[in-house]
């Protein structure tokens, strides 16, 4: 709303009445009047400017309903009040500007006949107005009496006018930071309009919109101005966009390269005009041939890698020596073959092969023999089966041979002894004749529940069938010796268990002298209290224990119970003279043997160590030999048991000097019944006291055992007829109770009755 006082508002004397806004004559009557008036009213409201007219005169203002309706206000509503409440309804920052532009306005100042500022609106926001306005009347004094104008909302074209002016900072923001020049040329006239930037981009300065063409085609590069000149005549002739890439040696003789793309248009005046905008992309060309350089570089190095990684892989796949596939391939294969059997029907058949006797080539004529030889068997087998058939080796001296197909036992049985005749054959090696064979496990499965893992693991079985039957030769897996091997590895869990839990304990089977019967000693017996099936004798479980390297660990355990028990024997008043233990051949050859038996404080000669003749005592090596005078030191006897029936000679009986000699139970069994056991048995007799040793006799079942013995001069007795093994808290009381004696009267008068017949024959 604006108000004005005469004070304040000072108007230009221009006279403007009615002919003045219509440019016609003076009305000449009421009617016409009427009718110019409704005419121009019309008008008005038709164009949306609202009309204020102050008669400064009469103080009577008017606003039209458009007026009012433009700022919030109802049509019907009161606009007059004072000129202050109006000036607080302008934006601050235009407030200082609408006073000027009234007084300059109403001073008659062109300039300010049409100015615009932003007025709040009744709901609170913010419109502009465009303001016209000017003196129409004076009073005598020539102030101004009467002003009249209008006022226009033009919110929709200051926010238009925003926009684009905003859309033009955005352009022109877009175009510094991306640094893209643009042109424009009138092709008709052939003037180029280039923008700074663009004339930056090539360095051209003091040119015009005529020139600034020759400029650019003279910047060309004369190995592409051909080209690019070509292309723009093209788009040119045919209306059309174009887009292309050239360099340019600027005024400064740097040499750049430019991207353009561009596209015609007719302007307002139907003339036809070419738009465009070039770029510089040199760093991007260098930058995108660097890359390139790289990316060539890194596709020649992949294929280098790819080749290496597949060198690799064929390496990790492959035996280095033969050049077969190896264990980590054959696993892969055998998942293949056994999926392909399962889906088709197919037969899947193992042959594991070993070759016989390969060590001896390797050990007399060393290992390029040996290498040469599993050559030549890698050679064998894959010419000796089927192309579609897998060879591989998988370590050492074995292979093994995948088939795929609908088989019978009798054709895989084929193929295995062509292998071993083939492989039997003498190979020549720098003059040498070089022998060996294969021994081959065979396993064969189908079906929906293949495991090609088992499947291997049966031929492997089947494998040790054939060793262990002769070599060269071949086996098929038997479902009977793998429930063997399983219940062989069942017992080897079950015997490093009882180790852990103590079940191993000792039995003690007591000896005697022969002429007395009184208590020699006693032999300590190893046994396994198993908990389930009871008490195990060693031949349930010493085969395994072998194979498990746990028989020294046994010994050594039944050795610190024998002790212990000899202990609580003594504390209860019972001195048993001796106590013997076995000691198996590999303990014998520890060489921490003599250490552990000094932490055991061991009594000197009460502990004898019993070995089996099955040692071989002629070829001791270093390490048992020290062992043996090692117990010799710390009191600990030697035995022989079982002699008789090993490979002991005389001579091994001299350089061991043994405190006992142990006659073998085979021996004893036939003396009542045979002469020449007798004259056997008293011939290691004799042997023993000639080198003062002392002899035991194993196996004494009987009374005439007993008494034949006794007759023979052996020292001590050891067998059922006299006692049975029996657990350490057993001894004492079977001592103290010695129900073997009523065997000892017995057994002196059969002695005796024995003499007598002998001094009347004359024989000893």
């Amino acid at each position: 709303m604006k108000q004005t006082t005469p004070d304040k508002r000072v108007t230009s004397k221009t006279k403007l009445d009615d002919a003045a806004f219509d440019g016609d004559t003076a009305p000449q009557n009421s009617a016409e009047l009427s009718e110019r008036e409704s005419r121009w009213n019309y008008a008005l409201v038709g164009s949306g400017l609202g009309v204020w007219d102050h008669d400064l005169r009469l103080g009577k203002r008017y606003y039209s309903d458009t007026w009012k309706i433009m700022r919030g206000m109802a049509p019907d509503e009161d606009a007059d009040g004072d000129y202050d409440t109006w000036i607080e309804l302008i934006h601050p920052d235009d407030r200082d500007f609408v006073v000027k532009a009234i007084e300059r306005q109403n001073a008659g100042d062109p300039d300010y006949q049409i100015f615009e500022y932003r007025e709040r609106h009744r709901d609170g926001h913010w419109i502009w107005i465009e303001c016209r306005g000017a003196c129409v009347e004076w009073d005598e004094n020539g102030a101004p009496a009467r002003l009249v104008g209008t006022d226009n909302d033009i919110t929709a074209r200051k926010e238009a006018e925003e926009r684009l002016a905003h859309l033009s900072r955005r352009l022109d923001l877009a175009l510094d930071i991306s640094d893209i020049g643009v042109f424009e040329a009138d092709i008709e006239n052939g003037t180029v309009d280039w923008d700074d930037r663009l004339l930056a981009i090539y360095g051209i300065t003091n040119t015009s919109a005529a020139s600034t063409g020759n400029a650019w085609e003279a910047s060309l590069h004369p190995d592409d101005r051909d080209r690019v000149l070509a292309t723009i005549n093209e788009s040119v002739a045919n209306n059309t966009d174009f887009q292309h890439e050239f360099r340019i040696i600027r005024q400064d003789g740097i040499e750049r390269v430019i991207r353009a793309k561009a596209a015609f248009f007719l302007d307002g005046d139907g003339r036809r005009k070419l738009i465009g905008a070039n770029w510089d992309v040199t760093a991007e060309v260098r930058l995108n041939t660097e890359l390139q350089r790289a990316k060539d570089l890194a596709e020649a190095r992949n294929r280098q890698l790819e080749s290496a990684k597949e060198n690799i892989e064929h390496l990790a796949l492959h035996d280095y020596l033969t050049g077969l596939p190896n264990r980590r391939y054959l696993d892969r294969m055998l998942d293949e073959r056994s999926a392909e059997c399962r889906g088709t029907g197919l037969t899947l058949a193992i042959l594991h092969i070993d070759l016989d006797r390969f060590k001896q080539i390797n050990d007399t004529l060393g290992h390029r023999a040996g290498d040469a030889m599993l050559k030549h068997a890698a050679q064998v087998l894959t010419g000796s089966v089927r192309s579609t058939d897998f060879v591989a080796r998988i370590g050492g001296d074995e292979f093994v041979v995948l088939c795929t197909l609908d088989v019978t036992p009798k054709k895989i049985s084929n193929l295995a002894e062509r292998i071993i005749r083939e492989l039997c054959k003498p190979i020549r090696y720098e003059g040498h004749d070089c022998r060996f064979g294969a021994s081959i496990g065979i396993a064969t499965e189908s079906g929906p529940a293949l495991d090609a893992k088992q499947l291997l693991l049966n031929a492997d079985i089947a494998l040790y069938r054939a060793k262990s039957g002769g070599r060269n030769r071949h086996e098929f897996f038997s479902t009977d010796e793998r429930h063997r091997i399983i219940a062989s590895k069942r017992l080897a869990d079950e015997i490093l268990l009882g180790l852990e839990r103590g079940e191993f304990v000792p039995l003690y089977q007591l000896q005697f002298h022969a002429r007395t019967l009184d208590v020699a000693g006693v032999e300590t017996l190893a046994r396994w209290q198993h908990r389930e099936h009871g008490l195990l004798a060693p031949d349930r479980f010493l085969t395994i224990a072998e194979d498990l390297d746990v028989v020294s660990t046994i010994d050594g355990l039944i050795l610190e119970q024998a002790l212990a028990d000899r202990h609580r024997w003594e504390h209860e008043g019972l001195l048993i003279p001796k106590i013997s233990v076995n000691v198996s051949s590999r303990r014998l050859g520890d060489p921490n043997l003599a250490k552990k038996l000094r932490g055991l404080k061991i009594e000197p000669r009460t502990i004898s160590f019993e070995l089996l003749e099955s040692i071989s005592l002629d070829d001791c090596d270093d390490a048992v030999i020290a062992n043996l005078r090692h117990l010799r030191r710390l009191g600990i006897d030697i035995e022989i048991d079982d002699f008789g029936t090993g490979h002991a000679s005389i001579v091994s009986l001299l350089k061991l000097s043994p405190k006992t000699l142990k006659i073998d139970r085979e021996l004893i069994r036939m003396l009542p019944h045979s002469a020449e056991q007798r004259k056997l048995v008293r011939s290691i007799i004799d042997i023993g006291r000639s080198l003062n040793i002392l002899v035991t006799a194993e196996g004494v079942e009987t009374m005439d055992h007993v008494r034949i013995l006794c007759d023979l001069g052996c020292d001590m007795l050891q067998g059922y007829a006299l006692a049975r093994p029996m657990p350490a808290l057993q001894i004492p009381p079977f001592v103290r109770a010695a129900s073997w004696r009523g065997v000892e009267g017995l057994a002196r008068g059969l002695q005796h009755d024995l003499r007598k017949s002998l001094s009347g024959s004359g024989a000893r």
